[in-house]
């Protein structure tokens, strides 16, 4: 991917933050409430995430994959442990200050692209620079729809893009603030097979060429296996390898 003249984020805000994992979970759990009462989700989970590394999330549904990618993005804060992303203690960060972290470090892309219907492509790759307040959000964002094969739909809504070219979009805005870290929750699960791939194949690239470590829950084993590591959570806990 070309330089897009990104703004620069801070330096990691501990001094060994550097040497440090940029996404750390330590004997993580998690309980939360249900109308029969407290639900155990995850049980004493750790792991550990290097700068530019990828790292694959497997398992059946309901074996908590999704909830461990909440407490890394700061959406939930765990009931024991502690995570660390960008050199920030999340479970010692009040809301606004998860908001920055988010803002600041973490760029995420769901499974349902979660677009805003009422703003275009370009509007949408936009907005969360924009929300900073930082200058050049267009042009940044005009750049970004270009390094993932849209130039030529900048103009266009959501409804009028593909579920192809929609996830390029999302997978743009997640992108432009420059995050350390990407997290993707199935971010090929509601494409057919082909456009799944290529999307696999942007994410990818795109991460290797930003220097972001790259998080992802996927049912697809075979997609998992194109990461550095892959993980396996099974009834709320985790192991190494990809056996499920």
């Amino acid at each position: 991917m070309p330089d897009t003249g990104l703004i620069d984020r801070p330096a990691l805000s501990t001094p060994d933050a550097v040497s440090a994992p940029v996404l750390r979970a330590d004997a993580v759990s998690l309980s939360l409430g249900s109308r029969a009462g407290l639900v155990d989700i995850l049980f004493d989970v750790s792991l550990s995430i290097e700068t530019a590394q990828s790292v694959g999330i497997v398992g059946r549904s309901g074996s908590g994959k999704s909830s461990l990618l909440s407490l890394l993005a700061g959406l939930e804060k765990p009931t024991g442990g502690a995570v660390f992303g960008a050199g920030l203690d999340l479970t010692q960060l009040d809301e606004d200050g998860l908001a920055r972290y988010r803002r600041d470090h973490v760029g995420i892309v769901f499974q349902s692209f979660h677009l805003i219907p009422t703003m275009t492509a370009l509007e949408n790759v936009a907005l969360p620079l924009e929300l900073t307040g930082a200058p050049g959000a267009t042009p940044q964002a005009r750049q970004l729809l270009e390094d993932v094969g849209l130039s030529k739909r900048v103009d266009h809504y959501p409804d009028q893009l593909s579920g192809g070219e929609q996830q390029r979009v999302a997978i743009a805005r997640a992108l432009i603030g420059k995050p350390r870290i990407i997290l993707a929750d199935e971010p090929t699960g509601n494409l057919d097979a082909a456009v799944g791939t290529q999307i696999a194949d942007l994410l990818f690239s795109l991460q290797r060429a930003s220097g972001a470590a790259l998080v992802m829950v996927t049912h697809d084993l075979d997609l998992a296996q194109r990461c550095d590591r892959v993980v396996t959570m099974a009834d709320g806990r985790l192991s190494e390898g990809e056996a499920v």
